[in-house]
């Protein structure tokens, strides 16, 4: 596999790359190898992002930010090919940071509803999620059509994307852990809530 060929791919965007996939034969697994070498081989090893995502990366469970991480160097290379940048702005909440959340559009005037979890019912709340924002400078956009080009790069890369919910979701991603695999996401939260006051790795 050349990495090279998917670099230049992969400055004309993840359609392109996919275009490309389908045309040189390349399996799901195989290309989510390559972003993540490439993740690593564009970034020195001790090199940082900026500050805001570097304080939500800290708070993600160890697999989660590893993912993370790989996602977000590849995706500030696809945002900078427009003059836009992207960063992670939440990462794990605490359950008092989900209800002030959850109020938003029900018992706090004049706001919207922005989630549909209350706390212990939102992957947020376990370390394996994630939302992203992106920027043009200081100016944020809530929506813009590269949210849609980087859930194909998460979904890549193994993430669920928020994109894809009825509720949409752009920014959103998170990570299912591997004995959750089949399993609803009201059985899935029951049992990482219960892992969590028995003090069990969540995705061990």
């Amino acid at each position: 596999m050349d990495d090279r060929s998917l670099l230049r791919v992969l400055g004309h965007g993840v359609f392109d790359v996919l275009r490309w996939i389908q045309s040189v034969g390349m399996f799901e697994d195989d290309l989510r190898n390559s972003l993540l070498r490439i993740a690593g081989h564009r970034r020195p090893k001790k090199m940082t992002f900026d500050d805001r995502s570097e304080i939500q990366l800290a708070t993600l469970h160890p697999a989660m930010q590893k993912a993370a991480r790989a996602f977000l160097g590849v995706a500030k290379v696809i945002c900078a090919k427009v003059g836009c940048d992207v960063k992670i702005i939440s990462g794990t909440r605490s359950y008092m940071e989900q209800d002030a959340l959850y109020a938003r559009g029900r018992t706090i005037l004049n706001t919207k509803i922005v989630t549909r979890a209350k706390a212990g019912f939102s992957n947020h709340n376990f370390g394996i999620a994630f939302d992203v924002g992106i920027f043009k400078g200081k100016e944020y956009f809530g929506e813009h059509p590269l949210y849609n080009e980087l859930g194909t790069l998460g979904k890549s890369l193994g993430l669920e994307w928020g994109g894809d919910w009825k509720f949409v979701d752009e920014p959103h991603y998170q990570m299912r852990p591997h004995w959750a695999k089949g399993m609803t996401e009201r059985d899935m939260l029951a049992n990482l809530r219960n892992r969590v006051s028995k003090k069990i790795d969540i995705l061990a």
